[in-house]
Order: structure tokens, then C-alpha cells, then sequence
């Protein structure tokens, strides 16, 4: 419930686990691993000297609960029939149904503090103009509607119904075809759950949070990993073992498996992606827009999302965030150095860089052109989602840095998903990717947990104990026979996190 009270050296002799970075991911991962066999001693080495301060904190990403309610991008085109295939979406949409129980569980159980301190119900809008566009828009709520996940989500035409969900919207826009439809979703703050949950595990007997360690190098032992730590601050030098290593350290993530030697890692490239928001801080305006908008991805920005407008409470204040505008960056993290992408390039994944810079030609010159755009250029970008924004109401803050991972068997091809890596042996495991990224964490923890430590499951005891963590951890709530213990598990989720949708 608390952060950690003593963020100095607290390095276990030998732990079980050592997890590499304190952000969502490993926080997650430390909470589920300690619940699951309390026996287990863990480490977290953070680099920084405050915790789940990259691309878990509330100001580097969207904040958004991603469920597949308003998101484009994960049902982007329609097949030869016409309808549009949902199953991305429904995928994601089941991920952070497991997210919610996880939060819910560890909130009914006092370890992370009100749970309205890091979600909030919120309304999920997606809005489109121009005749084309409605028509898609149509075609996709009517393939999602006929799903029970989607059950709830509305579609209108009306601009008055529009206005009255999202006014900002829809004030001082020209007349045409417009359609949203909406659905009940989350603004989440990841890095203030990350550090609750973090704050737990510190409580935990036989665990240990190093804030201002940094792990330099990894090493296969006997039976065991070698870890090379250093102090950010001091520069003293110190090893680790470990026998399961789990990176989580968001962009950082690859240098540490590349300097691992592994055979699956030697193709494997990263390619950064910068990210700025403009924030609104006006309480006039903030107070009228409650909701996260999206819309179509334009044309001019390949293989990217498009920007969103959302209603943001970030450090106890509402604000607007309207982004992320992409930008080109050879840093892997946000506190990361201009060499980080040229020293992460060797013979062995050389040629799927430049397969990829090949393939991706525009999207690099895209990034390029997005960093040196003027402000009054980004709010062109505004005022499609809110037409009558003032330059002067908004500021320029920087977000985030997300790696993609870039593989030989890829050929070229940038996916901007989430996957997991993990050794042939099992004993190391890492997050790669970028979306829907922190809203799965909870469900990535469990891949680790079934692929790499299954032992924790071999027993009725681990079972039950999943269970409480996540009710429907081996259930496809995606069947329709799944409906009842769909409705009672949402409904669950729902009362454990406070969650009472908007009117």
C-alpha cells in the first residue's frame, strides 16, 4: 500500500527471482509470484531512483484500460463481405477482464490502497466523420454488438446524442455525417498502481527493492544467472544470482538480452519510437470533456495509431491529453542516451534493421518530420477530435519511448504488439512490445507464470490460489456458454474497483 520505505541497498544473497525494472509489469509479475508460493524470495533492482518512473508513469502513456471498445487500430478493416472481424478485439477485450480481477483482488485485500486513487470508469468514445467512415464505424459496432463483451456499446449518428456524451467534440464542427459509439472503459494509472504494488512486495518477508541499481549485464551459470549490478549513484560494482530472471525494464529490455548471448536473441533489433502530448490544464475545459475519443488512423501516419483525446487525473489533477504525437528517437528509454539504438546494433541483427528500414521508409520519415512540427501544426491535429481548441490553453509535454521489437523471422514487418520472450531453457523471460502493452499485464504475468515456472500450478493449492488472483485464469469467456460467468465475474471486477460507469 505504501512505496517502498527504505529504497536503499536492499540486495537479497542469492533470490529465487530477480525482476529488472519496477514498472506494471514486474510489479505485477513480483505480486502474482509472492500470492502464488509465499515462500519465493524476490528482487527488484530498478535503475532509477524512483520507481516505475519510465513508460509505466501516468505521463508517458495513454492511461488507457484497453479493451477493444474504441480502438480502431485492433479491427482496421473489413473482410470481402464487409463485415469486420473483431477477434484482436475480443482477445484484448478478455485480457483485461483478467487485469480487472487481478486489481480487484489485490484491492479487496488492502494491498494497494483505494483502487479509486488508479481507476476510473470511463466512458470509451469512438468518433468518425464523412459518409465512408460512418458506414465502417456502423459495420463494426454491429459485428462487436452481436458479441456479449460488447453488449453494452452504443451507436448513434446524431449529433445532439454525440454532444451530449463528448460536447467538446461536437462544438463548432461543420455540418456533415458524423457516428460514435461508445462503451463503458478505464483511465488506469499504471505507474501509481505499479508503485502500490511494489510497496506491498517490499512488506513482504524475503523481499528486496534496489531503487538506483542498475543491471548492467546478465550471465548464464550452472543452473543459475549472474547479474551485474552497478549503482547509479555511486558506481559500486556488485553480482547477483539468481535461478529465474524476468526483464521488465520497457525499452532497456533489450541490451540486458542481448548481453545475455543467448541463441534466440541474435537477430533480435529494436526500433525506438519517441512520443510528445499536448496538455490542457484549464479547469473550464477539462471539467467538460469525460471521456477518452478516438478515431481513424489518418493516412499520413503508417503503421501507427491515431491520436486520441482523453480525460486524464494524474498527481490529484484532471487534465487533457491529446496525443501521442510520434516522433524519431535513438533512445530506448526516456532517461535513456542518443547511442542507445546505434549500440544495439551487431552483425547479427543487422540485417533485419536495415530489412526494416527498408520496408518502413516512410514510417521513418514520418517520425523525422512529426518532431520538427510546430505547435500550431499539432493543433491542427486537436481540432479534428475539438474544433474550437485555443493554442494558448495547450502545452507540450514529452511521453514516453516505446521499443518495438524487430526480429529476423519478421522480415521487415513492424507489428507494434506485446509479446513475450523467453529462453529455451525457461529460466529468463521478457516483455517486448508496445500495445495494448500495460493493460495486459496482468495477463503476461500469467504467461510467464504457465510457460516458465509451471511448478506454481502443479498443485490444487497454486490452483486455488490463481483462482482468487484471476476467477477465470483458465476460462475462454469468449463462448457464448461463458456468458454467466462472464456477467457475474465483470460485475465482480466492477464492485471490487468502484467502478460505476458514467450516466
Amino acid at each position: 500500500m505504501q512505496t517502498p520505505p527504505d529504497r536503499d541497498v536492499h540486495l537479497l544473497e542469492a533470490p529465487d527471482i530477480v525482476l529488472v525494472g519496477s514498472g506494471i509489469m514486474s510489479a505485477t509479475l513480483g505480486v502474482m509470484l509472492k500470492r502464488l508460493d509465499p515462500r519465493l524470495r524476490i528482487q527488484v533492482v530498478e535503475a532509477t531512483k524512483d520507481l516505475a518512473s519510465e513508460a509505466s508513469d501516468g505521463w508517458n502513456n495513454a492511461g488507457t484500460g484497453h479493451a477493444g471498445l474504441c480502438e480502431i487500430s485492433y479491427t482496421p478493416s473489413r473482410d470481402s463481405d464487409g463485415r469486420v472481424p473483431i477477434g484482436r478485439a475480443l482477445r484484448i477485450f478478455e485480457q483485461f477482464e483478467q487485469s480487472k480481477q487481478f486489481w480487484g483482488s489485490v484491492s479487496v485485500d488492502g494491498m494497494v490502497g483505494a483502487p479509486s486513487d488508479f481507476i476510473h470508469a470511463v466512458p470509451h468514445v469512438c468518433f468518425v466523420k464523412g459518409s465512408e467512415n460512418v458506414d465502417f464505424l456502423r459495420a463494426r459496432h454491429a459485428a462487436m454488438a452481436e458479441h456479449h463483451f460488447f453488449g453494452g456499446m452504443t451507436f448513434t449518428t446524431d449529433p445532439s446524442t454525440i454532444h451530449q456524451r463528448a460536447p467538446l467534440v461536437m462544438e463548432g464542427r461543420e455540418p456533415g455525417p458524423v457516428a460514435a459509439t461508445t462503451g463503458d472503459g478505464t483511465e488506469v494509472d499504471y505507474g501509481l498502481l505499479a508503485r502500490r504494488l511494489c510497496g506491498w512486495l517490499a512488506e513482504q518477508e524475503q523481499c528486496g527493492i534496489a531503487a538506483g541499481w542498475k543491471v548492467t549485464r546478465l550471465q548464464r551459470g550452472a543452473g543459475e544467472w549472474h547479474l551485474s549490478l552497478r549503482c547509479s549513484a555511486s558506481g559500486e560494482e556488485r553480482q547477483q544470482r539468481a535461478k529465474f530472471v524476468f526483464v521488465g525494464a520497457g525499452g532497456g529490455s533489450l541490451p540486458l538480452l542481448q548481453s545475455t548471448g543467448l541463441a534466440e536473441v541474435e537477430g533480435l533489433g529494436g526500433f525506438p519510437i519517441g512520443g510528445q502530448w499536448l496538455v490542457c490544464d484549464a479547469p473550464s475545459i477539462c471539467a467538460r470533456h469525460d471521456s477518452k475519443v478516438y478515431g481513424l488512423t489518418p493516412p499520413s501516419s503508417p503503421s501507427l495509431g491515431a491520436g486520441h483525446l482523453d480525460v486524464r487525473r494524474l498527481n490529484g489533477q484532471r487534465q487533457l491529453l491529446f496525443g501521442p504525437f510520434a516522433s524519431w528517437t535513438t533512445r530506448f528509454l526516456k532517461q535513456g542516451h542518443w547511442s542507445d539504438l546505434p549500440l544495439s546494433i551487431h552483425g547479427g541483427n543487422l540485417g533485419a534493421l536495415l530489412q526494416t528500414a527498408a520496408r518502413n521508409l516512410p514510417l521513418v520519415k514520418y517520425l523525422i518530420t512529426q518532431g520538427l512540427k510546430s505547435r500550431e501544426h499539432r493543433m491542427a491535429a486537436v481540432r479534428e477530435f475539438y474544433p474550437n481548441a485555443r493554442l494558448e490553453d495547450w502545452r507540450l509535454v514529452q511521453a514516453g519511448v516505446r521499443v518495438q521489437a524487430i526480429k529476423r523471422a519478421d522480415r521487415g514487418q513492424l507489428s507494434f504488439s506485446t509479446e513475450v520472450f523467453s529462453s529455451a531453457d525457461r529460466s529468463i523471460a521478457a516483455m517486448l512490445g508496445a500495445s495494448p502493452g500495460a493493460s495486459v499485464a496482468v495477463n503476461i504475468a500469467l504467461e510467464v507464470v504457465q510457460n516458465c515456472l509451471p511448478q506454481l500450478l502443479g498443485c490444487s493449492e497454486g490452483l486455488e490460489r490463481m483462482r482468487r488472483m484471476i476467477p477465470t485464469f483458465d476460462q475462454d469467456l469468449k463462448q457464448p456458454a461463458s456468458l454467466p460467468l462472464f456477467e457475474r465475474t465483470h460485475r465482480e471486477a466492477a464492485e471490487r474497483l468502484q467502478l460505476h460507469p458514467s450516466a
